[in-house]
C-alpha cells in the first residue's frame, strides 16, 4: 500500500480564480452615473435656447426616447388629422385635458414631434404647480413647457411657436370616472382671448383613451388638503396597491386634431369684447366634444 509522506511539506494547492467583477455592479455604476448626469443637466441652464428654459437637444436625448416606448407600445396611440396643424408659424392647439395625471399632455408632445411631416415641437402652457416641484420643475422648462398665461401664450405665438392649451385645467384632469369624456368648463376663454389678439389659428384636438388609464373612482379631499393639491385621487389600483397602483392601465388612444379655427374675420378690438371671447371659445369647446362624440361612437373597446 502506497501513501503520502507525513515527513513531506504537501504541495500547495493552487490558488483559486479570483471572480471578476460583476456585470450587474458595472450596470449599476454605469446607470448611476447616467441618472447624475441627466439630473446635472435637467438643473442647469445649459443648452437653454430661450429664458424660459426649453432645451431641445436635452428634449429629443433622454425625454423622448422616455415617453415613446408608453406611445408607440404601451397606449398604442393613433393619430388622425396632422394635416390640420400648420407646418410652420404659431398656432394654438386646444385639447381636452383627462387621465388623473397629465400623461394625454405628454402623449400629443411625442405625436407631433415624431409623427407631424413638419416633427413640430409642441410648447404646453402648465399649472402653477409643475413649476413648484423641483423635478418636475426642471423637467418641464427642459422639454419646453411654460406657465399657463396670457403673457407667455402671446410671447410663444408672435415667436411662431405651436402652444398647447387644456382650458378644462385640473378640473378636466381630476374628473370622477362616471363624468368621463364630458367636457368641463374651459376656464374664462383666455386662450381664445389670445388667438384674437395675436390672429393665430386655433386647432382644436380630441384625446381618447386618457380616461381610462386612471379611473377615478373618488378623492381625498383632507390628503388633498394636507399635500397642497388640486384633488388626491382615488383608483381601483391606488391607493390599495401603493407604488404598483401608479401603473397606468394600457388603454388605446386616439388623438384627432380638427380643421383649424382661423379668427381672421374677427373685429380689430374682438380680444377685448368678453361676448365674442366667451362664443368662440364655446366654439372651441363644442367642436373638440363633437369629435369625442364621434370617436367614442367608434371604439369598441378602450382597452381594443
Amino acid at each position: 500500500m502506497t501513501g503520502a509522506n507525513p515527513f513531506e511539506s504537501p504541495e500547495p494547492e493552487p490558488e483559486a480564480p479570483q471572480p471578476e467583477p460583476s456585470l450587474t455592479a458595472d450596470l449599476l455604476r454605469e446607470f448611476l452615473a447616467a441618472g447624475s448626469d441627466a439630473l446635472a443637466r435637467l438643473a442647469s441652464d445649459d443648452g437653454a435656447v430661450d429664458d424660459f428654459g426649453f432645451d431641445p437637444d436635452l428634449t429629443d436625448e433622454l425625454i423622448m426616447p422616455l415617453l415613446r416606448p408608453l406611445y408607440e407600445k404601451y397606449f398604442r396611440v393613433d393619430v388622425e388629422g396632422l394635416e390640420h396643424v400648420p407646418a410652420e408659424g404659431g398656432a394654438l392647439l386646444v385639447a381636452n385635458h383627462s387621465g388623473t395625471l397629465p400623461l394625454d399632455a405628454l402623449m400629443l408632445q411625442v405625436a407631433l414631434r415624431d409623427h407631424h411631416p413638419a416633427h413640430r415641437r409642441l410648447r404646453l402652457l402648465a399649472a402653477d404647480l409643475v413649476f413648484e416641484l423641483p423635478l418636475l420643475r426642471d423637467v418641464a422648462r427642459k422639454a419646453g413647457h411654460v406657465r399657463a398665461c396670457r403673457a407667455n401664450a402671446t410671447r410663444l405665438l408672435d415667436a411662431g411657436d405651436l402652444v398647447g392649451v387644456m382650458p378644462e385645467g385640473y378640473k378636466g384632469l381630476g374628473k370622477p370616472y362616471e363624468e368621463r369624456y364630458r367636457l368641463r368648463r374651459f376656464g374664462r376663454g383666455g386662450f381664445a382671448a389670445v388667438a384674437l389678439r395675436t390672429g393665430r389659428p386655433l386647432v382644436p384636438c380630441a384625446i381618447v383613451g386618457a380616461e381610462e388609464t386612471y379611473p377615478m373612482i373618488g378623492e381625498s379631499r383632507t390628503l388633498a388638503r394636507l399635500l397642497n393639491l388640486p384633488y388626491f385621487p382615488i383608483t381601483p389600483t391606488f391607493p390599495l396597491l401603493g407604488v404598483l397602483g401608479l401603473v397606468p392601465l394600457p388603454s388605446k388612444w386616439t388623438i384627432r386634431f380638427g380643421a383649424p379655427i382661423t379668427v381672421d374675420g374677427f373685429p380689430e378690438n374682438a380680444a377685448d369684447d368678453p361676448r365674442t371671447v366667451e362664443k368662440l371659445a364655446r366654439e372651441v369647446k363644442d367642436t373638440i366634444q363633437h369629435s369625442l362624440n364621434e370617436l367614442l361612437a367608434h371604439r369598441q373597446s378602450p382597452f381594443g
